[in-house]
């Protein structure tokens, strides 16, 4: 498999996962209800919300990528092996998470918003989504930063195809859920994603981390 489609469909696999989880999108489906704001507002603020979490993300992530880099012109084995393993890892940590029906916020504290404390203690609309931007700031991605290691193989082109991937595909996924549930079609029900999420990150995470260790480029 020729590299740049490698790290591209890795990159937007876990972006994918990253961006399905309804519990990562559907607070600010709820929040919108409740609060009533119209099409446009919630989409605007998904937009903007979105936007601070991806860029948290790649700013740490270039930093990984950039270590990974000067790292893999020496040790090779740790962007090639060490990374690819760690996300195989974690997949098999979700599956634990599943199979208990826990959810772990050390683990992914970006997916759990409380919703009702950021209501009650946020009265306008522009603290809550404030309140909204600031903590998904300070909550990036751990599967994507940990992906940066195996892009950084191929130097600042494999950086910039990651955070070009995540940047588009998570903005694009959370804007067309988030207008769906606006719309009434979240009747379809998300009751399985959101009772397997684990389930869901840890299979793509085991993929992406297969793919990264076995194969050959």
């Amino acid at each position: 498999m020729h590299p740049i489609l490698h790290i591209f469909i890795g990159s937007f696999l876990l972006s994918i996962a990253h961006a399905l989880i309804p519990s990562h999108w559907l607070p600010l489906v709820a929040i919108g209800r409740s609060e009533k704001w119209n099409e446009r507002e919630l989409l605007l603020t998904t937009l903007i919300i979105s936007i601070s979490h991806i860029s948290s993300t790649v700013i740490v992530g270039i930093v990984v990528g950039f270590v990974g880099y000067k790292l893999s012109e020496s040790y090779f084995f740790i962007t090639k092996v060490i990374a690819p393993s760690i996300l195989i890892i974690l997949s098999f940590i979700y599956f634990y998470f599943e199979y208990e029906h826990k959810k772990i916020q050390s683990e992914h504290k970006h997916h759990h918003i409380d919703i009702n404390s950021i209501i009650q203690k946020r009265k306008t609309k522009r603290s809550i989504i404030l309140s909204l931007i600031i903590a998904m700031f300070f909550s990036p991605c751990l599967e994507i930063e940990i992906y940066y290691l195996t892009a950084s193989q191929l130097g600042w082109l494999g950086i910039i195809i990651v955070s070009a991937v995540y940047f588009f595909v998570t903005i694009i996924a959370m804007l067309t859920l988030v207008y769906l549930a606006f719309k009434g079609i979240s009747k379809l029900k998300w009751n399985f994603l959101e009772h397997h999420d684990k389930l869901i990150s840890g299979l793509i995470l085991l993929v992406v981390g297969l793919l990264a260790l076995f194969v050959k480029y």
